[in-house]
């Protein structure tokens, strides 16, 4: 579909005015001969929605907020939904699905939206369980099923951030052999923010060089997601990690705002506002954040969760830093010195190291080494 934005009109636009209504983001629909038209009232619902699921709040609808606006549209029992290789159904209808299957204990992987083999898996378990038919297909027999155990008594946990748990602890302290796949944001074409000489797609790219170097320093396998003249798209991002067999997923970005008073680092990772959220990645967004701000003086601008694809996606726990504002001048200035980025590549080692050592022989927030590290990595091969 072509990019919407305020002024444009067709039926495109009423389709979406039609969603937004749905979810009481707009007045009902009426007969009124504008209802087909993008005004003023349509982009700030787009941003209300945006906001409310992570997405680039600006108001246009793009491909990745026309699909998330579909996907919106549908809720568990609107439709079957069954596993289909050529064209995955997706939407909200699918994620419910997903969780409330993870909760009673069915491992349906992490919930994405997109009704896969694992999903299939599953729903063919929790059928057979409930002396159903097996046939992978959620039809209303199902869904009355996960209806009828719909109280909150009725969860069996959520296995696949359990698992996620259990591998870091069973990992063991050391960094050697853990594979991590850094992910610089942006690439070739696809500069992402520029700020008189300094574009985000370069900043990003030293700054995982910086960070590969230190990780191969200590045994760990470091992996970059692209080459400096390429933009893979974040499906393509996720798809590298898994590939990979990739123990982490670090993706490295910087941001912009209006507002050249904007600053600061903030951290993302996996999660709903429900509950369900990756808990080694919100554990290692939180390391990043308090390492980098404490060795740089960056303002904290917290931990955030998200459904971005690139967390969906990616079978290990990921997460997203965006490091400073380009357009704000003291970022600016501290990202464009090489010793700043050396600054902020020790901090996520550290954080990484942090996460592994599960608070075993830690050190306070700012005071760990790269040193350190490469003594302790030394003293436990010994």
């Amino acid at each position: 579909m072509r990019v919407l934005r305020r002024g444009d009109a067709g039926p495109d636009v009423a389709e979406i005015r039609s969603i937004l209504a749905g979810m009481d983001l707009l007045p009902p629909v009426t007969d009124t001969g504008d209802y087909d038209t993008f005004d003023v009232a349509v982009e700030h619902a787009v941003r209300a929605f945006q906001q409310r699921r992570g997405l680039i709040t600006d108001g246009i609808v793009g491909p990745a907020t026309f699909q998330a606006l579909k996907g919106a549209s549908y809720h568990l029992g609107s439709r079957p939904l069954s596993y289909t290789i050529a064209a995955p159904i997706q939407g909200d209808d699918v994620f419910t699905l997903q969780e409330r299957l993870t909760e009673l204990g069915f491992d349906a992987g992490r919930p994405d939206g997109y009704f896969g083999a694992q999903t299939e898996r599953a729903l063919k378990t929790f059928q057979r369980d409930m002396r159903l038919t097996p046939d992978g297909m959620c039809g209303p027999a199902t869904i009355r099923e996960l209806h009828r155990l719909s109280s909150p008594r009725a969860r069996g946990g959520r296995p696949v951030f359990l698992r996620e748990q259990e591998q870091v602890r069973q990992a063991g302290p050391r960094l050697r052999g853990k594979r991590i796949v850094i992910d610089p944001g942006h690439g070739g074409d696809d500069l992402g923010v520029v700020a008189g000489e300094l574009r985000e797609a370069d900043i990003a790219w030293d700054l995982a060089r910086r960070l590969e170097g230190r990780m191969k320093a200590t045994g760990m396998e470091a992996l970059i997601s692209r080459g400096p003249n390429h933009s893979p798209t974040e499906l393509e991002r996720a798809r590298f990690a898994n590939d990979a067999g990739a123990d982490l997923f670090l993706s490295l970005h910087s941001d912009s705002n209006p507002s050249p008073r904007a600053q600061g680092i903030a951290s993302f990772h996996f999660g709903t506002g429900n509950g369900t959220t990756s808990t080694v990645g919100e554990l290692l967004a939180g390391f990043i954040q308090r390492e980098v701000a404490a060795r740089t003086g960056m303002l904290d601008c917290r931990t955030h969760y998200k459904t971005w694809e690139i967390f969906t996606r990616t079978r290990c726990p990921a997460v997203r830093v965006e490091i400073g504002y380009l357009t704000n001048p003291d970022d600016a200035r501290k990202l464009g010195d090489p010793a700043f980025r050396d600054i902020v590549a020790e901090g996520i080692l550290i954080a990484v190291k942090r996460l592994y050592l599960l608070g075993e022989g830690d050190q306070p927030t700012g005071t760990f080494t790269f040193a350190d590290v490469l003594a302790h990595e030394l003293a436990k091969a010994e």
